[in-house]
């Protein structure tokens, strides 16, 4: 059975490749095919939509060129109130048309009428006889022509007409016309619309690096005909960058390189001409969808294949899984029976093996809970001996805190009893109100410290940041205002929030800050930078000082237990490690490193 099934397998496998071939031809021309007629009916309607616009204006300038007052102006031109007459009248037209411009050129192509005469740059005065359109116009036919305006430099479509008198051409009536906006309705993602004049230049594409550009490179001549009609002033006119170009049934296969990031892209290209505009209007379609139908359909096809291998393979395992039963059954019974027998006894015994085990496991489960319990009251104790010990060091700043308000409530309350026997009561009242502001704030700095001082339970909770920078700011004041450094907060919004216990994250804060503080006590311009920010899902503080900054030797040193850069006497060294192991147990990240200001701790905790 296994020979034949092998050459069945083979012949398969050669079946399969095959017909994935095939398959993938098919797939590209039914694909290209769909394309190309999606890619034609929008062609057809831009087409369209472009003869229609241009239509619409076709038959305005031959309409107006039989107005006898352009007829009578152009045999007597002078005047200036007939000039101006005109003007406004060539203004009204042009606003009702909804055209760009109108104006009236005489039979040497100097322009006498504008209705633009009243903008920054008129072109009443100007000579455009060098224009296409002015020339077929005084041979007696209906003028067309695109280009850039020689004044404006705006893109516009020409019409001009003849302005007769008995069979003789005395001037020119020209409008222009605004396409800018066929630009920017035709925009739509994977396709590009263009318009090509008849010496092949872009002058209208969706894609706005192109406009001005030609599909193929110029002749010597061509382009020196562009530049004695001023069609394009200043314009490229360089060739796109068309590597790969192949011409297949009713459309083409273009490849071209995108010169912003050198990527190839292959485009299905359309085109349709307008004999009556002389344009050619054409559509670049991108062949990803095309592509991915084919990847679809050969994952498709190939899946199928495959799922049909898959079955065989599993029927002719199930066939050799049907005899190997068959023939070990019977052994497998009797080894069964053997094992059972060995299994019984190794069982028995170790069952009693896993009863003494499991007693030992239990013991030792218990007392390490027992440890961990005294771990976390040792740990907590540690904090709060670390809170009392931070008090302690800033007493002498808090003493004299107290003191300032105290001496000034002395003052206050021995004026208030002068002012009081003088029978001065609203000076006397002023006093008292100043006496209770002082006690509001020595009571705001107690609490404050209470806060502060008192053992805290592990629970985290929605904290502002804000509050809490404020009020280690606050137990700091004393030590900040004496040291006369500059401390900047910027925190971003000010509405920060994070995971934390509050005290806790206090604690942490004072300890960073009283750090700083520290750190800059002999630097001549003493700064610290407490800045807060959102990344991510995580709120980043960062607390910055100017000082020397952290011994790169040392660095990693600075969480350990008792180091410290400190004099002997002014510190344990357990401050950061105790701030370390806050920060984890709030589910946060703490770190430090150097930058140009100086030493930078950087926090990282959890935001709602």
């Amino acid at each position: 059975m296994g020979r034949p099934f092998l050459t069945a397998l083979i012949f398969g496998l050669v079946f399969m490749i095959a017909a994935l071939a095939g398959t993938s031809r098919w797939a590209y021309q039914q694909g290209f095919a769909e394309k190309a007629g999606e890619s034609s009916t929008r062609l057809a309607l831009y087409r369209s939509y472009l003869q229609g616009v241009l239509e619409k204006y076709e038959t305005l300038p031959e309409l107006l060129a039989t107005d006898k007052r352009l007829v009578n102006f152009l045999q007597n031109p002078d005047g200036r109130e007939r000039i101006e007459a005109l003007n406004r009248y060539l203004e009204t037209v042009n606003r009702i048309s909804d055209a760009a411009d109108t104006y009236l050129m005489d039979r040497e192509g100097l322009t006498i009428a504008a209705s633009n005469w009243q903008t920054p740059r008129p072109f009443v005065g100007r000579n455009f006889s060098f224009r296409p359109y002015f020339q077929e116009a005084m041979e007696g036919h209906l003028g067309r022509y695109f280009a850039l305006g020689a004044t404006s430099s705006q893109r516009g479509y020409y019409f001009a007409y003849p302005v007769r008198h008995q069979q003789q051409i005395l001037g020119t009536l020209v409008m222009k016309i605004n396409i800018d906006t066929v630009e920017d309705k035709w925009k739509k993602p994977g396709d590009i619309f263009l318009v090509t004049d008849p010496e092949g230049v872009i002058f209208i594409t969706t894609k706005t690096d192109w406009r001005y550009r030609t599909l193929l490179p110029l002749s010597h001549g061509v382009l020196e005909m562009l530049v004695a009609s001023k069609r394009y002033p200043a314009a490229s006119l360089t060739p796109i960058n068309i590597i790969h170009s192949k011409v297949q049934d009713d459309y083409g296969l273009v490849s071209i390189v995108d010169e912003e990031n050198g990527v190839v892209q292959r485009y299905l290209h359309l085109r349709s001409e307008m004999r009556e505009a002389g344009w050619e209007v054409q559509i670049l379609s991108d062949i990803k969808g095309v592509e991915q139908f084919v990847i679809r359909t050969m994952v498709a096809v190939g899946s199928v294949f495959t799922i049909a291998v898959m079955l065989i393979l599993l029927f002719w395992q199930r066939q050799l899984r049907l005899q190997e039963r068959h023939r070990y059954e019977e052994k497998s019974r009797r080894m069964l029976e053997d094992a059972n027998e060995v299994l019984e006894s190794r069982v028995s015994s170790r069952t009693r093996e896993l009863t003494r085990s499991n007693s030992q496991l239990r013991q030792e489960i218990t007392e390490r809970q027992r440890t961990e319990a005294k771990l976390r009251r040792t740990r907590k104790e540690l904090v709060h001996a670390a809170k009392l010990a931070a008090l302690g060091q800033m007493s002498a700043g808090i003493t004299h805190e107290l003191n300032q308000p105290l001496a000034a409530i002395r003052t206050y309350s021995e004026n208030a009893v002068r002012l009081f026997r003088k029978e001065r009561g609203e000076d006397a009242l002023w006093n008292l109100e100043q006496i209770s502001e002082l006690t509001e704030r020595m009571a705001a700095l107690s609490t404050q410290l209470k806060l502060f001082a008192r053992k805290t339970s592990d629970r985290l909770e929605i904290v502002p940041l804000h509050g809490s920078l404020d009020g280690a700011l606050e137990i700091l004041r004393p030590a900040l205002v004496k040291s006369g450094v500059k401390l900047e907060v910027r925190i971003i919004p000010e509405d920060l929030e994070v995971w934390a216990n509050n005290v806790l994250l206090q604690q942490v804060l004072v300890n960073l800050i009283s750090n700083a503080l520290h750190a800059v006590q002999n630097q001549e311009e003493k700064r610290i930078l407490i800045t807060a920010h959102r990344q991510g899902g995580l709120v980043k503080l960062l607390v910055q000082d100017n000082g020397p900054g952290v011994v790169q030797e040392v660095i990693e040193q600075v969480f350990e237990p008792f180091f410290t850069t400190k004099e002997p006497g002014q510190g344990l060294g357990l401050g950061l490690t105790i701030s370390a192991r806050i920060v984890r147990e709030m589910g946060g990240t703490i770190e430090v490193a150097n930058t140009e200001l100086g030493a930078c701790f950087t926090i990282k905790l959890k935001t709602p």
